[in-house]
């Protein structure tokens, strides 16, 4: 009944690759270090948003780089690209409700319309959201952000 961990993990990872100097080497083990999850994990990730043509992935210690300005990656293009549940299904209706109740045997029926417009309605929220305007955001959270990586 949530959008899973995966979109917040391949938006983190896409705002290292977009914001790290071009001389950081990208690698599957650095991104996994400040995600919180194993390298496995983040190559999986890296691989999905590889495959929806987000990123460009370098084999060995090669790293990552984007294939599309940030303006132009959305939130609902990442989460599309790395989470196979369906926005439809964001919010579920319990699965056993008494079919002789009157109330039991028409709460999905009764909900379908509401929950489809809930998730066309973060649909379409998630697709005004870009990485540029979440880089933006990240800076003006992290003011001396350029600073930290100064030479």
């Amino acid at each position: 009944m949530r959008i899973s961990v995966k979109c917040s993990s391949a938006i983190h990872v896409l705002l290292m690759i977009a914001m790290l100097p071009s001389d950081y080497k990208i690698t599957s083990e650095f991104l996994a270090s400040s995600v919180g999850n194993n390298p496995v994990e983040i190559r999986k990730l890296l691989s999905s948003l590889k495959k929806a043509g987000i990123i460009d992935v370098a084999r060995g210690p090669g790293g990552a780089v984007l294939k599309k300005k940030p303006a132009d990656i959305t939130l609902l293009e990442v989460y599309n690209a790395v989470d196979s549940a369906s926005l439809d299904e964001l919010v579920g209706v319990h699965e056993h409700p008494a079919p002789q109740c009157l109330f039991g045997r028409n709460i999905a029926n009764l909900l379908t319309e509401p929950y489809a417009e809930i998730g066309e309605a973060v649909r379409l929220k998630m697709a005004s959201i870009t990485l540029e305007q979440l880089m933006i955001r990240l800076q003006e959270m992290e003011p001396g952000f350029h600073e930290f990586f100064a030479d």
